[in-house]
């Protein structure tokens, strides 16, 4: 395989206009195409790989909800805008200080509460998911948009009962409806909103395989192009331009030398140099779909002690991978982890190992459930999560590998390969 030093060595004249310019660095556009690195120009759109999640998927989610309601003694789920909406509803609506909202009940018919003026948009984005039936109560700059939930869900039977609130439904939209109706309780959402979206289907774990596999691709083809010199800026723009090679929108933050002890990085400007660590984090979209990924690696030769640090990182994201199965405890992934990187001298508890093992993550980067000490909830096949152990020596530097894994039936399995060391971090990666 050619190594990346033979790669800039044999493409050195192609590449001699390749080079970024700082003072452009700074700007968001991307990198003109005539300027490409070939790493990055050989790159193709992947974006018709991507199959969006369907209206009639989306119905079969609303209907699972209901029954994780009847379960869970929840008379209606509460949702404003945010991901939970888009997930059930393929509505995508902003924020603001104006009560948008789509009501669940457990029986009967969803409805919608928005602004008057709101109106036509609301029935526009309503007609492109499944709940295109529901009914849309309006209301007017100077009246209360809480009695219109509360007029909503008395038209459907309930009076009392329990209000389900999405948990990112914010406390002034929560507290207003149980203003307006006090004979209802305001609980918790998640039950709801986690038990649908914390177990993927097929589709959804296509997709995210998908992102996965264009971020690690990305990732190699910035890897490729990178020189010393570059700033942390530089990199950062090589990354974010090969997702846009291949259709998709991505990036990731670079740390390097000291600044990749910070397990989220500096904003201190950092120079690329020989023989120093790059930690880079990052990932991207696909269909609505997240993908986490990072990698350390060294410009040039990595010294005994990086090289021992990498080892026991690797052997420690293979003990989280290899706990990690149906009905184990969120928590043992994380100590199993933890226990390699405090047997190898880098403990105790989080005095290098500074943060969880590990995140879920799906439609959000970061959400439930999460791989740390004291979560008993026991993992389900279609869970997929971040499997990230870190080591961060503060003053010298940090080593941290990232891959997304899903719970199989059999145990678990990474979407992406395990980085094989620092001099060689995508290892035979086909892209």
């Amino acid at each position: 395989m050619i190594s990346r030093r033979d790669f800039l060595g044999a493409s050195s004249l192609a590449a001699a206009g390749a080079a970024i310019d700082p003072a452009r660095a700074l700007a968001s556009e991307p990198i003109a195409s005539q300027n490409l690195p070939p790493s990055i120009a050989r790159l193709t759109s992947w974006a018709d790989r991507a199959q969006p999640i369907t209206t009639e998927e989306r119905a079969a989610r609303v209907e699972r909800a209901k029954r994780l309601m009847k379960d869970t003694g929840i008379d209606a789920l509460y949702l404003t805008g945010g991901t939970s909406m888009s997930y059930f509803t393929n509505i995508r609506w902003g924020g603001g200080e104006r009560l948008f909202a789509v009501v669940v009940p457990v029986r009967g018919t969803a409805f919608v509460v928005c602004p008057a003026f709101e109106e036509d948009r609301a029935r526009e984005q309503l007609a492109l998911g499944p709940l295109g039936d529901a009914d849309v109560f309006t209301w007017e700059e100077h009246e209360s948009p809480y009695l219109r939930v509360a007029e909503g869900l008395k038209s459907r039977g309930i009076a009392s009962g329990k209000v389900g609130a999405e948990e990112t439904v914010q406390f002034r939209f929560s507290d207003g409806v149980a203003q307006a109706a006090p004979a209802l309780q305001v609980v918790s959402g998640t039950p709801v909103s986690a038990g649908c979206r914390g177990v993927k289907d097929e589709h959804e774990i296509a997709l995210m395989r998908l992102a996965n596999e264009a971020t690690l691709t990305a990732y190699k083809a910035a890897y490729l192009a990178l020189e010393e010199g570059m700033t942390q800026r530089d990199f950062g723009r090589l990354v974010s331009t090969a997702h846009q090679q291949l259709g998709f929108q991505g990036g990731a933050s670079v740390q390097t030398g000291e600044y990749s002890a910070l397990p989220h990085g500096s904003i201190a400007p950092q120079v690329v140099r020989e023989g120093t660590i790059l930690l880079i984090d990052g990932g991207c979209s696909v269909e609505g779909y997240q993908s986490d990924i990072s990698r350390t690696f060294v410009l040039g030769r990595p010294s005994d002690k990086m090289k021992k640090v990498f080892d026991i990182e690797f052997r420690a994201q293979t003990a989280a991978l290899e706990a990690a199965a149906p009905g184990v405890p969120a928590e043992d992934v994380d100590r199993a982890a933890r226990k390699v990187i405090e047997d190898a001298g880098y403990g105790p508890g989080y005095t290098y190992f500074t943060h969880r093992v590990g995140h879920g993550i799906g439609m959000d980067g970061h959400e439930w459930p999460y791989l740390v000490k004291g979560n008993t909830v026991p993992l389900k096949a279609g869970n997929t999560f971040s499997d990230e152990p870190g080591i961060y020596i503060r003053g010298e530097f940090g080593v941290r590998l990232e891959d997304d894994m899903v719970i199989t039936e059999a145990g678990a399995e990474l979407f992406t390969p395990q980085s094989p060391s620092l001099e060689d971090p995508f290892g035979n990666w086909p892209h």
